[in-house]
């Protein structure tokens, strides 16, 4: 899914074939890549090439749904694959089913390491192309947009960058951990001080981009672990404010302790969505499930993502339907 942006105008394929990573803010290897046209929310989608003709059928399927829901009528279809049979098969099931639909296919290109070729024609020799020298690549690098050589280096970029700044924050979560397990006779805290300062710590981010110190960093990815102290972190995230979330819970993902992450990296996963970076939000999700594989809030971005829902369709939490605050104001 991808926010407003200048129009790239494709005049001829090797023009689909050089916006794709920038769309996709990574190369994509053996891979479907969907690019969409004409409708009033554009969404484009990568899901790996499948081998095996009964599973690429079911890609087919589903990318044809998601089609039809939001009535998109015009696609190019690329293939990233060295295997020409792979492709024609991913081609003759793919062309069938969304003409069928009435669906327009400007392009289904099959497209490896230095040529693309027509994906329908096993026998195409291709055309040579070179996207580090294509004048889309050129605008992108001058505004600064990176794009990562494959998916698993994007993933990477969640991974711990300064291993004793994660253990100071994971020794600082334990100590405020402890601070709060220390209410007298097991008494429930009152989670609303906690939720304001929360709101307080994101907002100064939002507005100032500064990275937080450890003794912030760890009572917040300890504090959003909490449910109702979560939605209160989710609450803040608009569309004109979901780039600063990104950093934020990006950074937090990085230094956050292993039993902490299902919350900090779904609220970066939601932040992702928000701002049209699907891919880091799947990379988000990846790292919740591979903590807790049933955490609802990595099920919810994930059905946003299959779905193609577009960030439009977001309407911020009101303060007043957090549980941590009408509990608070009725207590009182």
């Amino acid at each position: 899914m991808s926010e407003p942006r200048p129009p790239f105008i494709a005049r001829e394929p090797v023009d689909l074939i050089a916006v794709a990573p920038f769309l996709l803010g990574f190369h994509p290897h053996d891979s479907v890549v969907l690019l969409t046209f004409g409708a009033a929310e554009t969404f484009h989608a990568r899901v790996d090439l499948p081998l095996d003709p009964d599973e690429q059928a079911a890609v087919v399927d589903m990318l044809a749904e998601v089609l039809s829901r939001h009535g998109v009528r015009r696609v190019a279809l690329l293939l990233y694959t060295e295997e020409a049979w792979v492709a024609a098969t991913f081609h003759d099931a793919a062309v069938a089913r969304l003409l069928a639909d009435g669906v327009e296919l400007i392009a289904v290109l099959r497209v490896g390491c230095d040529r693309f070729h027509d994906a329908g024609d096993v026998d195409d020799p291709g055309t040579p192309y070179d996207v580090r020298t294509h004048r889309f690549t050129a605008e992108q690098v001058l505004e600064g947009t990176v794009v990562h050589h494959d998916r698993d280096e994007l993933a990477a970029t969640l991974e711990p960058v300064d291993p004793a700044d994660a253990r100071a924050v994971a020794e600082e979560a334990e100590r405020v951990a402890a601070e709060l397990s220390g209410a007298p006779g097991g008494a429930r805290i009152d989670l609303a001080p906690h939720a304001r300062w929360v709101q307080e710590v994101i907002r100064r981010h939002v507005r100032t981009g500064s990275p937080l110190a450890v003794p912030d960093a760890a009572r917040l990815v300890l504090l959003v672990g909490l449910i109702e102290v979560r939605d209160v972190a989710w609450a803040e995230m608009s569309r004109p404010t979901a780039p600063a979330h990104v950093e934020l819970w990006r950074d937090l993902v990085r230094r956050c302790p292993r039993d902490l992450l299902p919350a900090t990296a779904s609220l970066l996963a939601f932040a992702a969505w928000l701002s049209g970076h699907g891919a880091l939000a799947w990379c988000a999700i990846d790292r919740c499930t591979a903590v807790d594989p049933d955490y609802s809030m990595a099920d919810c971005v994930g059905d946003l993502l299959e779905g193609a829902v577009p960030p439009s369709v977001w309407t911020p939490i009101r303060e007043c339907d957090l549980p941590v605050f009408s509990d608070a104001r009725r207590a009182s």
